[in-house]
């Protein structure tokens, strides 16, 4: 029997920290499976991750994905509404869905959004 696969989405700037995805990551109240971000900021997110599985999506994925949140920010930075949205449904994949739309840590350096689907 599937299970549902709960993601953890994060868009982030380049200066982010551990202490940033945590925030964030608090900030929804989840526990995901696993851990996606634009492929870019994969080493920015690496000491956070402590061993859970990390989904790189190729930004250039990001621009076709349609978010619930549209921050004029990450439209001007990544040509997405959210990254954290866009990176989350993307590693989710067919028949994702939004479940906490984008949070932002405290220090403002990461956002975290929540996507789930069914396990194949």
């Amino acid at each position: 029997m599937a299970g549902r696969m709960v993601i953890a989405g994060f868009g982030c700037r380049a200066e982010a920290t551990a202490e940033s995805f945590r925030s964030a990551l608090a900030a929804t109240g989840m526990r995901p499976d696993a851990l996606a971000v634009p492929a870019d900021r994969a080493a920015v997110i690496a000491p956070f991750a402590e061993g859970m599985a990390v989904h790189t999506i190729a930004t250039d994925l990001l621009q076709g994905i349609d978010t619930p949140t549209r921050s004029t920010v990450s439209l001007a930075a990544r040509g997405v509404g959210s990254v954290a949205e866009a990176v989350a449904l993307a590693a989710v994949g067919q028949g994702a869905r939004i479940v906490i739309t984008r949070v932002i840590s405290s220090d403002r350096m990461a956002t975290c959004a929540i996507a789930q689907g069914l396990e194949e």
